[in-house]
């Protein structure tokens, strides 16, 4: 494989664009900094297929990274590889307003293959090259400049890798016949809406107990006043004001200024000073959220109560003897709040949905309806049908009784 050297200037950038342009993927990795920023800071853009490699200085005086994005966003005919990509993602949006497409990523992927649920680069290569990475250079300044050597080879080292692990995961994927149920999850992870800045809708990554329109009218109001102060300022919006403080806020809103000096979370300055003024200014304009605006109950179904309980917990002993079978992600398959729903006698889930429902579901199903119980064999257990195993039963009766009847 061919490594380049560092690339600053826009005719290299889009010579290299061209050429992997013409493969049939390419892997994609990028180093930035956002502990002091609202945006993201890109400071180094790694690219690279089984040919060729190189590291992209997006902070070189002059550079055109246009060349990048559209092979990134534009070019349909290339599979972009990443590793837990879900920022590198975001930092394409931030800059397009686009995401990769059509995308693949490794550590989703290794969910599928084995029981790995959220698997490390570092690990990653380890297990498929039994290559030990050098993690010296992973807590470093990429915004300095210069470079040094040791950076850009560690950085680069991130494609370099993953065009040699992506076509092996690929070959064990057809191989498994699993490469289908991945689909839903590599087109969620490109899907522009995750990647937004809606100030409208930044209340719902706060979490917020209960569904009360004018705490969540409120909780909407200042948090949507937050994202507006951290952009202004480019800082991040835990720096303004930390979720759990917004969120005591909005359920307990002070009457004047100066009981903001009594709210944890925030400095005494607050009670006289111009960020307080306008905190007080949407709490005061702030009305209460819509109906068609609350959040959706939560599938629950009847309460659990102690025999419910019983039964989620039959679930998950079923997922892990599922997973550990299979050799896939329990994570995958469904969550525990989904399994506690299933007990609770709710039916619309994923997991009664599609290939989950016949890897798992189907079993899961059945041990709530009573059709299926855990029989232990050889010292492990195993699923066994309850109308299988009373037949069983009833026939190993009459063979003991048939000698007795006879004499």
């Amino acid at each position: 494989m061919k490594i380049h050297d560092l690339i600053t200037t826009t005719d290299r950038l889009a010579d290299l664009c061209d050429r992997l342009g013409e493969g049939e993927f390419v892997c994609v990795d990028t180093e930035f900094m956002r502990e002091n920023t609202y945006w993201p800071e890109l400071c180094l853009v790694q690219i690279g297929n089984e040919e060729e490699a190189a590291a992209i200085d997006p902070l070189a005086d002059g550079i055109d990274l246009a060349p990048l994005w559209d092979l990134l966003t534009d070019n349909e005919d290339v599979l972009k590889i990443f590793h837990a990509g879900g920022q590198d993602v975001e930092i394409v949006y931030n800059f397009t307003g686009k995401t990769p497409h059509p995308i693949f990523d490794t550590q989703i992927a290794m969910m599928a293959i084995s029981q790995s649920e959220q698997i490390g680069y570092a690990n990653l290569v380890e297990s498929w090259l039994g290559k030990t990475i050098d993690k010296g250079a992973r807590f470093t300044d990429w915004s300095r400049r210069p470079l040094t050597d040791r950076q850009i080879e560690y950085a680069i080292g991130d494609v370099t890798y993953l065009a040699q692990i992506f076509p092996m995961i690929l070959k064990k994927l057809i191989k498994t016949g699993r490469g289908g149920w991945l689909n839903a999850e590599m087109e969620k992870l490109a899907d522009p809406a995750n990647y937004e800045n809606d100030e409208s809708v930044a209340w719902r990554r706060i979490k917020s107990q209960g569904r009360n329109p004018q705490v969540l009218g409120r909780l909407k109001a200042l948090a949507a006043w937050r994202e507006g102060e951290a952009k202004h300022k480019n800082l991040p919006r835990g720096r303004i004001m930390r979720d759990e403080t917004l969120a005591d806020v909005a359920a307990h809103p002070p009457k004047k200024q100066a009981d903001l000096a009594k709210v944890r979370g925030l400095s005494n300055a607050w009670k006289d000073n111009d960020i307080g003024k306008r905190l007080m200014k949407v709490l005061e304009n702030a009305e209460p959220m819509p109906k068609s605006e609350l959040p959706e109950k939560q599938k629950r179904g009847a309460p659990l109560g102690k025999e419910g309980a019983l039964v989620a917990d039959l679930l998950k002993l079923l997922l892990k003897i599922r997973s550990r079978e299979i050799d896939i992600a329990s994570r995958l398959l469904t969550k525990s709040n989904e399994m506690e729903a299933l007990a609770a006698g709710v039916r619309d889930l994923p997991i009664l949905e599609g290939w989950r429902y016949e890897v798992f579901g189907k079993d899961a199903l059945a041990l709530v309806e009573g059709k299926t119980a855990f029989a232990v064999r050889k010292g492990k257990l195993h699923m066994t049908d309850v109308d299988a195993m009373a037949g069983d039963m009833a026939q190993s009766a009459a063979d003991d009784a048939a000698p007795q009847a006879a004499g």
